[in-house]
């Protein structure tokens, strides 16, 4: 067997004398990829008898045209691109603070065929325009608790309900302008909702880096796809944002209020700004004055501001509305937006459905809201607060996911296959001790995309955050963020625990 270190892609040649016409073409077993098995999860590119999905041969042909060399050389070419573009994230540990690195990005792209993602499509839409409806509903007459659909116990231990924000119509009833929603496939080729990110999602910045990079290093694959194009987001943000405006004006003034150079989303922040032509302030830099609108200081004085697309969390957002002692707000900004006289994206109180237990309502809230049934369904979820599912969750935590409400980033998740008894027993406790806060999920065999891993092409497991605009009207982005767990085996995406990302692309079948 070839050693592993030295496996080619090799190239598309005719026919040797002999052999079955047809059979040199388009099967990755064939092509030097005998050690890539594309049969224990769905994957992306390959299907799994070995040939590539209709959709994706080119592509095959283009890295069967490469050897191990080449292909480890465009590896490098992009991770200096990237470096060259100041692409980074920021992490966080007790040892070393925060870390400026290099955004991790894999070379090979995944790809969706347009069929597929015009039904995706279709249901993203649907469930942002249902989960602004119940946001909406939340902060006024709440009939969906009225009717029972929606248990009142878990409006009255929601985290991330406002009370501030009672009786308050944002414009076109709109709560959510953002929103990442996270899909997975599993095995069985099955895409899933796996959560909503309704307060201040973020990566979208890297979505549009990673096709500037694919570009740049694999321009040859742009001679036989035309992919749907994302550099139109950030004039469809613009636009979106624009549109809240409480002033009639041609170019309101807008504005990317961040918490500043240490969050780990700044690059992001700084980058979306830049690209809109908007100001990016820092909460110093705005002020409330008595006419209850907001104003921004500049070196000619101060000037008005009309939109706020906020990435700071609801409770830093005020300190004279939330916690007194945050740094990173603008004293009166709620009262502002209250008034009318200042939009906020995404509005503060967005989050009370950007809560784990909350998205195992999703279903019936759709089907309460719009009278249709989920177009793209939820993972299949247990809700700790009924005691016949808290039972079933304790008695199988050895093979479900564990979840607590509000957690975000990979954190705080049980892994019940991988735990040890005294995790699983510990997360009993927490279970027992407060079941309102915790969901269980199956664990799923999430599919797979080749990627280049130490000059190799193996399997990894990936999933995808498309962003949906709403205001006046509603885009999603063409893909979104691939997120592709790095680790052999490993079900974690996220980049602050060892994830990459790749370009994604939506192609004619």
């Amino acid at each position: 067997m070839a050693d592993h270190s030295q496996m080619q892609l090799q190239s598309l040649a005719p026919a040797a004398p002999g052999s079955v016409p047809g059979s040199e073409c388009l099967d990755p077993l064939r092509l030097g990829l005998e050690h890539y098995d594309a049969r224990n999860s769905w994957d992306e590119l390959i299907a799994p008898s070995g040939e590539p999905h209709p959709h994706a041969q080119d592509l095959v042909r283009a890295l069967a045209a490469m050897d191990t060399a080449e292909l480890a050389a465009r590896q490098t070419a992009a991770e200096l691109a990237i470096k060259e573009m100041g692409v980074t994230f920021t992490v966080y540990s007790e040892k070393d603070g925060a870390i400026d690195r290099a955004w991790p990005f894999d070379i090979i792209p995944r790809i969706i065929a347009r069929s597929e993602w015009e039904r995706i499509e279709a249901g993203l839409k649907q469930r942002v325009r249902a989960l602004n409806r119940f946001i909406d509903d939340l902060y006024h007459d709440q009939t969906i608790v009225a009717d029972g659909v929606f248990p009142a116990e878990l409006l009255a231990d929601s985290a991330n309900f406002r009370p501030q924000c009672r009786w308050v119509d944002p414009p076109f009833g709109i709560w959510a302008h953002i929103c990442g929603s996270d899909l997975v496939r599993d095995a069985d080729g099955t895409v899933y909702v796996l959560e909503d990110n309704l307060r201040v999602p973020s990566g979208v910045s890297y979505m549009l880096e990673n096709r500037l990079v694919t570009k740049r290093v694999f321009p040859e694959l742009f001679e036989n796809y035309a992919p749907l194009p994302v550099d139109d987001y950030p004039s469809q943000l613009f636009d979106t944002l624009a549109a809240l405006s409480p002033r009639p004006a041609e170019y309101p003034e807008v504005v990317v209020l961040t918490p500043g150079i240490y969050n780990s989303a700044y690059f992001e922040h700084a980058y979306l700004a830049q690209q809109m032509g908007c100001e990016l302030v820092e909460g110093r830099d705005l002020v409330v004055c008595e006419d209850d609108c907001v104003y921004m200081r500049t070196v000619d004085g101060l000037q008005r501001v009309d939109v706020i697309y906020r990435r700071i969390d609801d409770l830093f957002l005020d300190p004279e509305a939330f916690r007194p002692d945050s740094a990173l707000g603008v004293n009166g900004l709620l009262r502002a937006w209250k008034a009318g006289n200042v939009a906020l994206a995404n509005a503060p109180g967005a989050g009370v459905a950007d809560d784990k237990v909350v998205y195992a309502f999703v279903p019936d809230i759709i089907k309460y809201y719009l009278g249709e049934e989920a177009i793209i369904p939820n993972v299949p979820t247990f809700r700790c607060l009924y005691a016949e599912e808290r039972e079933h969750v304790l008695a199988n935590l050895d093979s479900l996911v564990v979840k607590p409400a509000n957690e975000s980033g990979g954190y705080g998740m049980l892994m019940g296959p991988q735990a040890s008894p005294a995790e699983r027993e510990r997360f009993a406790e927490l279970i027992r001790r407060n079941p309102r806060n915790y969901i269980a999920q199956p664990v799923l065999n999430l599919s797979t995309v080749p990627t280049v891993v130490e000059g190799r092409v193996e399997p990894r497991h990936l999933d995808l955050r498309p962003f949906i605009l709403s205001a006046d009207h509603m885009h999603v982005t063409m893909g979104g963020l691939t997120r592709v767990a790095m680790r052999k085996g490993s079900l974690v995406v996220n980049s602050s625990q060892g994830g990459g990302s790749k370009d994604t692309w939506i192609v004619a079948d």
